[in-house]
């Protein structure tokens, strides 16, 4: 008698139980800690007065200018040759400089400015790298559920480290707290395992800016990544900017309190914890579409800014935002990791972040004296449109609706 039985395939094994996924996950949580917790400490240094507010603003800037600087660059490298080896060097650079930056910290601020963009650039090259070590590491039927596993334990650590970093600072110095810094992008370098990816294969070397260029052409092919990259810079070049500068203000002026600034942030990060827990599972059928309503939700934050409301309601509309952007977040990194050409994605994952959270500084920059020009109110309003109109015009872009180059026009 014949067997007719189909065989099934093994069920994948569980991410927590996946030797190189743990590693992964445990490399990428460091990283984002050692980012997070670099300006807090560089601001409890400006209590004890080991820093002035000036070098403060020296040191974060040159932390940007490398930040920028690297992300393009560490796209191309990544690609050319391996995303572990660009993870480890990136790690080891960023933790050679916290405590160069620890020594120099009272005595002189141009080593202490170097270090920090050494700290940026180390920074900056890892993002790009880390996007496409996981495609390699996890399969791609559990890559949402791996994003989500990793911003979800970036969230906790930022909700939590203030209060720990608070304690520290009372029982161990400033340059402590940055050799600490410092042990963290040392874990992210050596921790994290290799991938199963291969080098773009080349018999010639073109240069740097040639790589990144072609990286920009196969982002252009996937006109869905175009339009919600666009609609991610947009948000974060008005709706973050304007709210990270108004909302002090509003908190002192309107509250009388800077505890409404507190719990706001601590309600956003609240929401991105639950919003990460809940796309960890969902999978809805226009996952696109439902992206960028998710980053749409952030134009209720300029809103609830805007009018004199109970701070409830403030605290409300961070907690949506924060759920909305998780919404975004990591189905936008698993569509990427999906879609783009796997020799070209470290590349592709640079200009993302480049365009989006590396140019967020300009949107800053240009918030202030708009708001000294115009008012709050006129620049909160404008805001809060563009938050909900951008999203909504790449949601008009066919492929949007899934985030899948097969919905692509023929011939694109």
């Amino acid at each position: 008698m014949l067997d007719n039985a189909v065989a099934v395939p093994p069920a994948p094994t569980p991410l927590l139980r996946s030797p190189s996924f743990v590693r992964l996950w445990t490399g990428t949580m460091a990283s984002g800690v050692a980012t997070w917790a670099l300006p807090f400490i560089l601001g409890l240094a400006v209590l004890d007065r080991s820093l002035s507010g000036v070098g403060l603003g020296v040191l974060l800037a040159t932390r940007t200018v490398g930040f920028l600087a690297a992300v393009p660059v560490a796209g191309v490298l990544a690609d050319r040759y391996s995303r572990r080896q660009t993870v480890l060097w990136s790690g080891l650079m960023a933790a050679l400089a916290a405590p160069v930056m620890a020594m120099s910290l009272d005595r002189s601020l141009l080593v202490a400015a170097a270090a920090a963009f050494l700290t940026g650039a180390g920074q900056g090259a890892c993002r790009p790298a880390f996007q496409a070590l996981t495609a390699e590491v996890v399969a791609e039927p559990q890559r949402q559920k791996a994003n989500a596993a990793i911003t979800l334990a970036v969230r906790v650590t930022t909700l939590v480290a203030p209060t720990l970093t608070a304690l520290l600072a009372v029982v161990v110095s400033t340059p402590v707290l940055l050799w600490g810094v410092g042990a963290l992008w040392l874990a992210a370098a050596l921790i994290p395992p290799a991938g199963n990816g291969s080098p773009e294969p080349s018999t010639t070397r073109p240069s740097i800016l040639a790589d990144f260029a072609d990286g920009v052409r196969e982002a252009r092919r996937h006109r869905w990544f175009v339009a919600g990259l666009a609609a991610l810079t947009a948000v974060i070049a008005t709706g973050y900017s304007a709210t990270f500068v108004v909302l002090p203000l509003v908190s002192r002026d309107r509250y009388g309190s800077e505890a409404v600034l507190a719990a706001a942030m601590t309600t956003y990060t609240i929401g991105a914890l639950v919003g990460a827990m809940i796309i960890a599972r969902w999978r809805p059928r226009a996952q696109g579409w439902s992206a960028l309503a998710g980053l749409a939700l952030y134009g209720l934050v300029p809103l609830s800014l805007l009018l004199p409301v109970h701070p409830a309601v403030i605290f409300a509309a961070y907690v949506l935002a924060g759920i909305g952007i998780e919404l975004f977040n990591v189905p936008w990194f698993t569509a990427t990791q999906r879609e783009v050409e796997p020799t070209k994605l470290a590349r592709v994952s640079s200009l993302d972040f480049l365009l989006s959270y590396g140019l967020a500084p300009v949107g800053l920059a240009l918030i202030a004296p708009a708001i000294d020009q115009f008012g709050a109110t006129a620049v909160l309003a404008v805001c809060a449109v563009v938050c909900f109109a951008a999203p909504a015009a790449a949601a008009m872009v066919p492929s949007s609706r899934g985030f899948t180059v097969r919905q692509e026009e023929p011939n694109a």
